[in-house]
């Protein structure tokens, strides 16, 4: 029921973190994935590691960010080497400011990166979905799809967007035999939150806020991904999923 052996799995901006995290769990799982980063450098060293334990990894280095060049690496792919399967979109970055001096610059690029892009990709991917009658999409939101803390409010705006994109896409498709939802981590050590794992002040006030009374491993997000992309998930749809310690449950 959770195999995906057989499945091909595209995961967007998989070079590092979370999304190389995710790559790797799929393939686990039996997928063979394709990953993508604008960074053609850390793309290959990523599928370099990924390969080294037996998987199937193709890469695809694209920019989430141009509609024009995600369709032509998605029908591109679809047309030379077979159907994408699963796709997760989980491009995005964060920038912390305080609102009221938020760069107009980087509030554009953050919606265009983790907003526009899941549009973009998923729209190219679910056309071939469509037209085979089935395929699972996965979107990375945040437990700031929930919640907002100072100096990431467009952040929060984006995920949030996301989760509503989710619920969007899912009822548009689920007619089509697709399953769309998204899944929210909470606070993971990554090479992206290092500097606030290294901070002690904020891993106590963390430890204290979470219920689970830590910060999360990105491997313990690998287990809902594959269910949300298995056969297990044969009739979830639209649903967003918190693998988060309980940070969201509890004031």
């Amino acid at each position: 029921m959770f195999s995906l052996k057989g499945r091909t799995a595209l995961i967007t901006g998989s070079g590092q973190g979370i999304g190389f995290e995710l790559a790797r769990g799929l393939a686990g799982a039996g997928a063979a994935v394709i990953l993508n980063d604008i960074d053609n450098e850390k793309l290959a060293k990523a599928a370099e590691k990924i390969r080294a334990e037996g998987a199937t990894v193709h890469e695809l280095g694209f920019d989430v960010t141009d509609p024009a060049a995600v369709a032509t690496a998605v029908d591109g792919f679809e047309a030379d080497n077979g159907p994408i399967d699963i796709l997760v979109n989980n491009a995005g970055m964060q920038f912390r400011a305080p609102l009221e001096e938020f760069p107009i610059d980087r509030f554009d690029f953050m919606m265009r990166l983790n907003i526009n892009s899941a549009f973009y990709v998923g729209q190219a991917v679910a056309k071939h979905m469509i037209a085979r009658g089935g395929g699972k999409i996965v979107n990375i939101c945040s437990v700031q799809t929930a919640l907002a803390r100072p100096s990431i409010a467009p952040y929060t705006a984006s995920k949030g967007a996301m989760a509503n994109m989710t619920k969007g896409m899912s009822t548009d498709w689920a007619k089509h035999g697709l399953q769309v939802n998204g899944l929210a981590p909470g606070y993971f050590k990554t090479e992206l939150t290092s500097a606030l794992v290294a901070d002690e002040e904020f891993t106590a006030w963390l430890s204290g806020r979470t219920p689970a009374g830590r910060w999360g491993d990105v491997s313990e997000l690998v287990g809902a991904c594959v269910f949300l992309s298995s056969p297990a998930a044969s009739f979830v749809n639209g649903h967003i999923l918190y693998v988060d310690g309980g940070i969201t449950v509890s004031l």
